[in-house]
């Protein structure tokens, strides 16, 4: 099978968990496109549900294959999300934020009851970090920001350079929210729990792509079938 049809697997899996009259988070990637048109057919088929977008680009997605949307000022509570990772570790911590809807993507999932991760088998690895930390910043200052992100990496062990992520235009990406992004390219994350209080506390990053304890249940496709794995 192609990586493709691999992630439509999964995202077909996710499905099952999907029951009528749900509220859903919708992710966004390549994967969660695939379980946002297989929604569609299901909706087009009588499923009654309605989904909050995770960026601009699902939310057309989603409109496109007729799925009945909301915002989170409208309902405050979301049954599931669905979403993808760019990866996932043993106790299902994720890094997510390479498409750059890490921020919308974080809100929802922490509205919702549970969080469902839909990939590929080469998202699996045993420690975070060889994919480039998504963090998103403030424009302003941002010298100062790569320094203190440089400090919290120092402080768990970690290190790598820091780049300003640019757009398809040669200039700096922004993103749904008016924010940029700097990815860190660590290698590996000793204590991602700790890495990620750091985060947070810093003036001038908006959120980071680690999302600690967020994730229940993780469907990964690979050529033998789905593998299942809950958090511990």
């Amino acid at each position: 099978m192609t990586m493709d049809e691999l992630k439509r697997k999964a995202a077909a899996c996710a499905l099952e968990h999907v029951r009528d009259g749900m509220k859903l988070g919708l992710g966004t990637g390549s994967t969660a496109k695939h379980f946002v048109e297989l929604l569609g057919e299901r909706v087009r088929g009588g499923l009654t549900v309605v989904g909050v977008p995770t960026s601009e680009v699902t939310r057309a997605d989603a409109q496109r294959c007729g799925i009945p949307l909301t915002t989170l000022d409208e309902i405050d509570r979301l049954d599931l999300t669905v979403d993808g990772a760019d990866e996932i570790d043993p106790a299902l911590n994720l890094i997510k934020g390479g498409g750059g809807a890490l921020l919308r993507e974080k809100i929802v999932a922490a509205a919702s009851d549970r969080m469902i991760v839909i990939a590929d088998e080469s998202k699996w690895v045993d420690t975070l970090g060889r994919f480039p930390l998504p963090i998103e910043v403030i424009p302003f200052g941002l010298s100062a920001t790569r320094r203190a992100l440089e400090h919290a990496f120092a402080e768990v062990g970690a290190s790598g350079p820091i780049k300003l992520r640019n757009g398809k235009d040669g200039h700096a990406f922004v993103t749904d929210g008016g924010h940029w992004i700097v990815d860190a390219d660590l290698g590996r994350i000793p204590d991602a729990p700790r890495l990620a209080g750091l985060l947070s506390v810093i003036p001038g990053v908006v959120d980071h792509g680690l999302f600690i304890g967020m994730a229940s249940l993780a469907m990964l496709a690979g050529p033998n079938g789905i593998r299942t794995v809950e958090r511990p």
